[in-house]
């Protein structure tokens, strides 16, 4: 049976982390000051290139982009503070139309070294590294962490009395939670944008 769960873990994170490295996870903490985004952007300040910067925003936003970056590469000569006031409202400008470019509100450039938890270093690690091994085994040990007690719980209360009204319902509760887990990642899987709307819809 264990090994039956595994099996399904692995291939469950196998297909997360397709859908993970496709979809990019730099989203996530583009809004860091020590976040991918940023990141090019001192890149893109310091050698003039703006184009370093362009790939993170839609070609309908190129121009203020480049805009922004011409005032900020003006005002930055001026002095050392003036160079740290127009660093930051470049950054902000473009965290905020990266932002609204992938359906996401600006909140603020968010300070560097924030716990991101461990799937978002763990993902960066991959790209970085080239391997995607430890992040399959990190995703494949999260799903089986998640779903082998649900569906454990399944098998242990199905077999109830059918004149036992609160077993059963003991039953439908457990089965309810571990149909809506499997189906969650699922959707996450499959790139469903519906999300949990889509899950609703097909909900016990």
């Amino acid at each position: 049976m264990t090994l039956t769960i595994s099996k399904l873990a692995k291939f469950l994170a196998v297909t997360a982390f397709i859908f993970l490295i496709s979809s990019t996870t730099s989203n996530a903490h583009c809004d860091g000051l020590d976040g991918p985004l940023i990141k090019d952007a001192r890149k893109a300040l310091e050698t003039g290139n703006v184009n370093l910067v362009l790939i993170w925003v839609k070609e309908e936003n190129q121009k203020e982009i480049t805009d922004a970056f011409n005032k900020t590469l003006a005002i930055r000569k001026l002095s050392p503070e003036a160079k740290e006031f127009a660093d930051m409202y470049f950054f902000e400008t473009l965290v905020r139309i990266h932002r609204a470019g992938e359906g996401a509100s600006y909140t603020g450039i968010k300070p560097a070294g924030r716990d991101l938890g461990p799937a978002i270093p763990a993902a960066d690690k991959a790209i970085e590294t080239g391997s995607p091994k430890e992040l399959v085994k990190f995703l494949e040990e999260a799903v089986h962490n998640g779903l082998h007690p649900l569906y454990t719980g399944v098998q242990k209360k199905k077999n109830f009395d059918p004149n036992n009204v609160n077993a059963g319902r003991e039953y439908v509760k457990a089965y309810v939670e571990f149909v809506h887990y499997v189906e969650k990642i699922y959707l996450l899987t499959s790139g469903n944008t519906h999300g949990e709307e889509g899950a609703e819809a097909h909900s016990h």
